[in-house]
Formats: structure tokens, C-alpha cells, sequence
């Protein structure tokens, strides 16, 4: 599952934000297999989608990560969760996007499939309100 600002996100929510405030970001990773899976990494990176095939991923002026982009986890062990915290900052307006990606590190076990499934996550940066 994957929470912005609290909020459970899926393929269908837009998430709104404030430009200027930090959003939590959660990222709850369940193991349904019948193994411990790790050690691996997991990357956050946001772009924008010009709904013309071109995505943007040059955002280093637009979003900045509270912290790292990057989680590493040693293991998760079998029907457990794992909970990966951290927070966006959005400098500027616009409709951003979340491409998450897994780096295993062991090449012994795979991670369970469901996992590359993750929803897209879009988020709205929005004015404050005055």
C-alpha cells in the first residue's frame, strides 16, 4: 500500500497538496510468500507525464525528498509488513507522478510479484491558501 499525507493512494486517486508544505510519504510492503525476501532497496522518483508518451524526471528544482528517496531493507520476514516512512516537498504547481522501483540485492529470492504492482500515485501541488 502507499499513503500521501495519510491518504491511501490507487490507480484512480489524485492526491492534492500544498506547494511548500512537507507530505508524508508511507510505503507498507506485505510479504505473502512463504520466504523472507531481502536485503533490497526501494526507490521513490517523481516525474511529470506529458500525456504524450514523454515523461520528465529532470525535477530536482520542482520536488525535494525530506530525507532520502531511497529505503533499504534488510528482509521482511513471511507474512509480515514492512513500513517505509518519509516526505515530499513540492516547490512548484503542477500534476506529479510516483514511479517506484525495486534493486534487489540477493539474487536468491525474488520478490513477490504483487510488489511490482504498485499503484500509480499522482499528486496535484496546489497555491496555499491565503
Amino acid at each position: 500500500d502507499i499513503l500521501i499525507d495519510g491518504k491511501l493512494c490507487d490507480c484512480d486517486t489524485v492526491v492534492d497538496c500544498k506547494v511548500g508544505d512537507p507530505i508524508p510519504l508511507e510505503v507498507k510492503l506485505t510479504n505473502w510468500s512463504k520466504h523472507s525476501v531481502g536485503p533490497f532497496a526501494l526507490t521513490v522518483t517523481p516525474y511529470q507525464d506529458y500525456q504524450n508518451g514523454v515523461h520528465n524526471y529532470e525535477l530536482q528544482d520542482a520536488i525535494t525528498f525530506v530525507g532520502s528517496n531511497t529505503f533499504y531493507i534488510d528482509s521482511v520476514k513471511p507474512t509480515k509488513d514492512s513500513v517505509y516512512f518519509g516526505a515530499l516537498l513540492f516547490l512548484y504547481t503542477g500534476d506529479f507522478y510516483l514511479n517506484i522501483k525495486f534493486h534487489e540485492d540477493n539474487c536468491s529470492r525474488e520478490l513477490p510479484l504483487s510488489w511490482f504492482c504498485l499503484p500509480s500515485v499522482h499528486i496535484r501541488a496546489m497555491e496555499p491558501m491565503v
